[in-house]
């Protein structure tokens, strides 16, 4: 377990607030034993929200890369996101829980990880970004933006959508996604966008922690 006390909710909020790059260490991208390395490396590299998506593990190896990850990102006065294992959540005391569409009302999330739990929600077009917002959540992601093997089946939604949303919920934490690179971020930022996931590209780069700094550059 971690030795860092979590952080406070108001102060969890105000790192979700100034985050411009939000990472996720995939298991579909990472093996089990380069999880705390690529954690690591994110978090050297600047991001201070780090998620744990791990859909092609057991709920017990799961907890375990979530211990770990909690830890670091503690250590380094980030976030730790769990994506879709409410209970898990619950269990662990995560910073921060991410849930799909398919997750039902977030009413009945909250009820289950209990009030200082950041919840985070997946949309797809306008009207699920204004729901989540409506239901409570405390950021979004919105996208996929580009299609991206993350997220197999599921169609790209393309750019044109990013300023209306933001116009929508201006100040609200919105966070695009979706076969986000070094790349396309700059079509993206054109497009309106404030924040940005990155999962499959940053994974991927030699140096992740240097890609990392480079991409908040561009976003700060």
């Amino acid at each position: 377990m971690s030795t860092h006390p979590p952080a406070a909710p108001d102060e969890k909020r105000r790192i979700l607030a100034s985050c411009r790059l939000y990472g996720i260490v995939d298991t579909g991208y990472v093996k089990p034993c380069e999880v705390r390395a690529k954690t690591e490396a994110l978090l050297e590299g600047g991001v201070r929200v780090v998620q744990l998506r791990a859909k092609d593990l057991p709920p017990d190896r799961v907890i375990g890369h979530a211990r770990v990850m909690q830890s670091l990102c503690r250590a380094a006065g980030a976030l730790f996101v769990l994506n879709d294992y409410i209970h898990l959540a619950a269990e662990l005391g995560a910073d921060a829980l991410h849930v799909g569409q398919d997750a039902g009302s977030l009413a009945g999330v909250r009820a289950l990880v209990g009030p200082g739990m950041i919840v985070g929600r997946s949309t797809h077009s306008r009207g699920q970004a204004l729901a989540a917002f409506e239901e409570g959540a405390d950021y979004i992601g919105f996208g996929p933006l580009f299609p991206t093997p993350t997220k197999p089946g599921r169609p790209a939604i393309g750019l044109a959508g990013i300023g209306a949303v933001h116009a929508l919920l201006p100040g609200f934490p919105i966070f695009c996604i979706g076969g986000i690179s070094g790349a396309t971020l700059p079509l993206v930022l054109r497009a309106g966008a404030l924040r940005v996931v990155v999962v499959s590209w940053l994974l991927k780069q030699h140096r992740t922690a240097d890609a990392a700094r480079g991409l908040i550059a561009k976003l700060t």
